[in-house]
């Protein structure tokens, strides 16, 4: 675990509680809005919280040449959270705008 700087660990395991409290704090206020894309944007924030994970268990064990396959999965990870993140914000905002369009909300 000498790989990294006490400071470093610091903000690297503070970042992933933190997208683990935006994700669980996205869900909260889409079920307080009552729209089911919020619900989608949380489930989409989930690889990018495994691809930290994977990145932080790699540094836990010296980023040992024995766990590079975490590299590799973490990069996977990170890709896909894009794709998702990006479908999911679509999504909403797709889901957003079709709800303001519709004969209820032009009163």
């Amino acid at each position: 675990m000498h790989t990294l700087s006490l400071a470093t660990w610091w903000i690297h395991l503070t970042s992933v509680l933190e997208w683990l409290l935006a994700i669980v704090a996205v869900r909260a206020y889409g079920l307080r809005r009552n729209e089911g894309g919020w619900r989608w944007l949380a489930l989409a924030m989930l690889p990018a919280l495994v691809s930290a994970m994977a990145a932080c268990t790699w540094h836990l064990f010296d980023n040992t040449d024995e766990l590079e396959g975490l590299v590799v999965l973490q990069a996977a990870l990170t890709t896909l959270g894009n794709g998702t993140l990006a479908l999911a914000a679509w999504n909403l905002l797709r889901q957003q705008r079709l709800g303001r369009s519709g004969p209820e909300t032009e009163r």
